[in-house]
């Protein structure tokens, strides 16, 4: 394992333009729904359970079998009902091969990969197991949506990481299920939806003024 590798592959600075996203946060701190760090708690616990899972599972099973990086997009496609959340994932996934090509000899995986698939090639070219790759997806899909609510709401940034810390352990339990499942057939790998926010995208892709591309 290389530790330092998984940082830097989970630093949000990394330039893949993730911070330009929400998650889906925006659209739920409009409609009222997360107005505190409570309901913060409530969306990412949310996230992990659904969004979170599929991500981890999908990036660890690219990363454990390159050669199987189309069929896992074309999974990740039907398990994402709003054309508005499938342009960003495939925006996201875009900046980050970018990025990785960067640093490593990324294999060729299509221009525009879904986001987890993109993640979980480019781990593999970094030397990192499925497990740890499922670890950077399942914290990345909780520590944006989190940043995000600090610049959307003005919430403590100390008590958004003191939530992030909480939830690490259920972080880690969501990384582990989806690592398990990461070398089961793309039908039979996680498909946990969250209809709310497929609806929340549309919406939020028809705003003039908003704060984050999705």
């Amino acid at each position: 394992m290389s530790l330092a590798t998984l940082l830097l592959l989970a630093d949000g600075r990394l330039p893949s333009g993730g911070h330009a996203h929400s998650s889906g946060l925006e659209a739920q701190v409009s409609a009222g729904r997360v107005r505190s760090v409570e309901d913060l708690d409530g969306f990412l616990r949310g996230k992990l359970a659904t969004g979170a899972l599929v991500s981890a599972a999908f990036a660890a099973a690219a990363c454990g079998d390159v050669a199987r990086c189309a069929d896992l997009d074309a999974g990740l496609d039907a398990r994402t009902p709003s054309p508005a959340l499938r342009r960003a994932s495939r925006a996201q996934g875009r900046a980050l091969l970018r990025a990785g090509r960067a640093m490593w000899p990324v294999a060729a995986i299509g221009r525009e990969p879904h986001q987890p698939v993109a993640l979980g090639a480019l781990a593999a070219a970094a030397g990192l197991s499925p497990a740890e790759t499922a670890v950077a997806a399942a914290h990345g899909a909780i520590t944006g949506p989190a940043g995000a609510a600090v610049r959307l709401l003005g919430l403590d940034p100390y008590a958004v990481h003191a939530l992030l810390a909480r939830l690490a352990p259920e972080c880690d339990r969501i990384a582990e299920l989806a690592a398990k499942r990461s070398g089961d057939p793309v039908d039979d790998l996680p498909a946990a939806g969250a209809p709310l926010l497929d609806i929340g995208a549309e919406h939020h892709a028809t705003w003039e003024v908003r704060l984050f591309a999705s």
